[in-house]
């Protein structure tokens, strides 16, 4: 049997040598002899190999083609700052919520807490880790599943489920009520280090869920877990308010009494909004558009809902998002905000860079390709708050919030083309009013549930 074995594996290596094409002198003779060395290159190598290549492939043509002109706005300022941290999710959030309490009481400016609702996203992330470790303790550790859950035990990084879940759940708090630390600001070191923990504990996690222990004695122990994590929590981000007081002064100088508050009442009173009535539209041209879609175990709370979306084409998707702006609500968005970013002009625009003609060589993957590949996928998250609407109902380009601070972009904002829109735009959250029937229907088809791993988690 042993030598039956034998041969088979040596039939397959043989198979692949056979196929396996290997650099040989002539091939690579041929390759070297398609670069010549004329005046041309030798001054692309020196420019090339002594420059940013991303200001040598800066596009001069398209300079000041984009201007920052709106004719439609979400009514909103001040330009907040996530510094060191992936908390884009929750500053979008946040940022998407905070018009309706500049209009509602008259204020110039105004900003949550980023802080107090990420120490609970960690808080909750956490337990969620221990009870998938719980829940796949039977599969060994060599199982996809199990292996992608101690890669990824937690993060900083998040988008609207893992948003609207922690609010409605937790509350929210002004920023005078829990201010930024050192800590939710470069969050590297302290997620580091909770990664660390977990991964010991999920290890323990796993024994505990095997074991002949009772369901109470069981969840004593995770108690005990969670315990540790939490103390991690407060001296890094400091200790989350039960209760503070609030005082604002409206734009035209207007002192309001001092009141006092619970995250709940605060975030029922300011907003007031079920944040379930809000959805996630995305274009994933991977898969069949109008389905529903979910994504396994991307949330963080065990009790709370999987990150789901309608898939739809960019251009229904901008209609929606069109009448949004057009109603004051600003909305969720996130990108793929690294490609053909300008920061110093403040633009994303698909003429920004071009990298073909620099090297010479054609960059030409389209969306699902680039998905597919890992080559794109969304990485930041911005509120939408602005439309240009042309004489003949076309679109021309958007206006983002960002939060990267106002020394950034145009001011803290950034300008995106429709056509930039249609390449790396992945995700944008709207009030449900804002859809047709038809997209509405897809809210009650059964979701096809994708694997944590996938290209788009």
């Amino acid at each position: 049997m042993k030598r039956t074995y034998l041969i088979i594996a040596l039939a397959i290596i043989t198979i692949f040598n056979l196929n396996a094409q290997q650099i040989d002198k002539n091939s690579l003779r041929e390759i070297q002899q398609s670069f010549k060395n004329t005046p041309e290159n030798r001054a692309l190598i020196n420019a090339v190999s002594h420059n940013d290549i991303k200001k040598l492939a800066e596009n001069r043509n398209n300079e000041g083609k984009v201007n920052h002109f709106f004719t439609n706005e979400v009514k909103t300022s001040g330009i907040s700052n996530q510094k060191q941290s992936g908390r884009c999710w929750l500053y979008t959030g946040l940022n998407t919520l905070k018009p309706m309490v500049q209009e509602k009481y008259g204020l110039s400016t105004f900003e949550f807490s980023q802080t107090y609702n990420f120490f609970w996203d960690q808080f909750e992330k956490a337990n969620l880790f221990l009870e998938i470790a719980k829940e796949t303790a039977n599969l060994p550790l060599s199982d996809k599943k199990v292996e992608w859950l101690f890669q990824n035990p937690i993060g900083d990084g998040g988008q609207w489920t893992t948003f609207a879940d922690n609010v409605v759940k937790y509350g929210l708090v002004p920023t005078s009520a829990m201010p930024d630390t050192y800590q939710s600001e470069k969050t590297s070191m302290m997620s580091k280090l909770l990664k660390r923990k977990l991964r010991e504990q999920g290890l323990e996690m796993r024994q505990i869920a095997i074991s002949r222990m009772s369901e109470e004695q069981k969840q004593q122990k995770k108690i005990g877990m969670l315990k540790d994590i939490y103390r991690i929590l407060v001296l890094s981000l400091g200790e989350p308010p039960t209760e503070f007081n609030w005082q604002y002064k409206t734009k035209d100088g207007k002192l309001s009494e001092v009141k006092k508050y619970t995250p709940q009442s605060f975030y029922k009173e300011l907003i007031g909004q079920n944040l379930n009535d809000y959805v996630m539209l995305m274009d994933d041209p991977r898969h069949e558009y109008y389905k529903l879609y979910e994504v396994e175990y991307d949330r963080n709370l065990v009790e709370g809902g999987n990150w789901k979306y309608i898939n739809l084409p960019s251009e229904k998707i901008k209609e929606f998002g069109a009448n949004s702006i057009k109603n004051n609500q600003a909305m969720y968005f996130s990108c793929d905000v690294g490609k053909q970013l300008n920061i110093t002009t403040g633009t994303l625009d698909v003429n920004n860079y071009n990298y073909n003609d620099l090297f010479g060589v054609d960059f030409g993957m389209n969306k699902k390709q680039r998905i597919e590949t890992f080559e794109s996928a969304s990485t930041h998250g911005m509120a939408l708050v602005g439309v240009n609407i042309l004489p003949d109902g076309s679109i021309d380009k958007w206006k983002l919030e960002n939060s990267w601070g106002a020394d950034k972009g145009n001011k803290g904002y950034l300008t995106m083309t429709d056509a930039w829109f249609s390449e790396y735009m992945f995700r944008l959250v709207i009030n449900k009013k804002y859809l047709d029937e038809k997209t509405l229907k897809v809210l009650k088809q059964k979701a096809t549930l994708l694997p944590p791993w996938d290209a788009m988690y």
